[in-house]
């Protein structure tokens, strides 16, 4: 994965640093990252950063929320498809279209929630909302599709792709993801 020193000029500097805080959190982790490597990444002066963001938790809650607005955004995309089924492989094939940064680095999201559940704090309740968002989406079109293991099938869903992540990344091997990316397609075909 390339990296990418600052991010887009053209945003706000609030949104510039969270941009920037989601990058550093991923490639570098939330201990190991600065207030200073995040005001380099958006360029922006260091000082502006307590402007938007008194500590560095505040940072990373921002950037659980970013993520989970984007979760948001990409389901969104896969509603345009007019079956629950339809909407489920849709999902599928947007995180199977992550599989090279993800075998680099991990899933984003996975890798900077968990980090965050080894903390006993606030943080903690960010971390399971950003991972709830898919879980909750994938239960609606279980459910809408008929299911009443709905729950169920939803967690096992994201559980298998969070998986596939974790042992892709350590491999180093996309092709694992574009596997199971067509395995998670079959099942959804054999359950709705």
């Amino acid at each position: 994965m390339e990296q990418t020193k600052t991010v887009g000029r053209g945003s706000g500097k609030r949104e510039r640093l969270v941009e920037g805080a989601q990058g550093a959190f991923y490639e570098q982790g939330v201990e190991r990252t600065t207030l200073a490597d995040v005001a380099s990444r958006a360029d922006v002066p260091l000082g502006n950063v307590y402007y938007y963001f008194k500590t560095k938790d505040q940072l990373v809650e921002a950037a659980l929320e970013a993520h989970a607005d984007a979760m948001r955004e990409m389901l969104r995309s896969a509603e345009r498809h007019r079956t629950p089924r339809a909407r489920l492989k849709a999902m599928v094939r947007a995180f199977g279209e992550q599989r090279d940064v993800v075998a680099q680095r991990g899933c984003p999201v996975g890798t900077l929630c968990s980090e965050v559940d080894k903390r006993d704090d606030e943080l903690v309740a960010g971390a399971r909302a950003a991972l709830m968002v898919p879980i909750d989406w994938a239960e609606r079109e279980f459910r809408e599709a008929g299911r009443p293991d709905a729950r169920d099938l939803a967690v096992g869903l994201f559980a298998a792709y969070q998986g596939i992540a974790l042992i892709a990344n350590t491999l180093r091997d996309p092709s694992l993801i574009t596997r199971e990316t067509r395995r998670l397609e079959r099942w959804i075909d054999s359950l709705t």
